[in-house]
């Protein structure tokens, strides 16, 4: 239980962070395509799409309050920003803006492209599983662990440093026997 409300604790630090990188990378695009908002401009497949109205609908109340901007990015899942990192959008959001998100990735875009791909992914695994009260215990929590320390890394050095320092997961397994 403790390594399960430790691993909600980092991956949700990394997802802040994560989110807030990729929003201003996709303002930015917007802002060069001169769409309204990237909300509005943004090529979606059909989930992503699904994913953004579900977020305008509840950030919106249901049309009972006005939209803004912070409150959808806000009620964007966890899977929809790390769908944003997928293969599909390489040349549509990766290639002319997002791998801007984590400039200090691997200097080729490809690698970082994968590289963050595959951090996001295990990341949101692991938090499913800990979110659905599913066993975590035989993972490699401290892979887990030090794929999100390095991901935050490449967005912001300091904040990565910071969650090191705050998150209680690397302690957790500390405590735990071995496997």
């Amino acid at each position: 239980m403790r390594a399960s409300a430790s691993v909600m604790e980092l991956t949700g630090v990394v997802e802040v962070f994560v989110r807030n990188a990729l929003d201003t990378e996709l303002h930015q695009l917007a802002r060069r395509r001169q769409w309204s908002s990237w909300l509005d401009g943004l090529p979606l497949d059909g989930r992503g799409r699904a994913d953004l109205a579900k977020a305008r609908v509840r950030a919106s109340r249901n049309g009972r309050r006005p939209e803004v901007h912070g409150r959808v990015v806000a009620e964007l899942l966890f899977g929809f920003w790390r769908y944003l990192v997928e293969s599909r959008y390489l040349t549509t959001l990766w290639t002319p803006a997002l791998h801007r998100a984590f400039p200090l990735g691997d200097e080729d875009l490809l690698t970082r492209q994968r590289r963050v791909r595959e951090r996001l992914q295990q990341l949101h695994f692991v938090r499913n599983r800990a979110a659905h009260h599913e066993p975590i215990h035989a993972r490699d929590l401290r892979r887990d662990h030090d794929y999100a320390i390095e991901l935050l890394g490449w967005i912001d050095p300091i904040a990565a440093e910071w969650a090191a320092d705050v998150t209680s997961l690397r302690a957790v397994l500390g405590t735990r026997s071995s496997p």
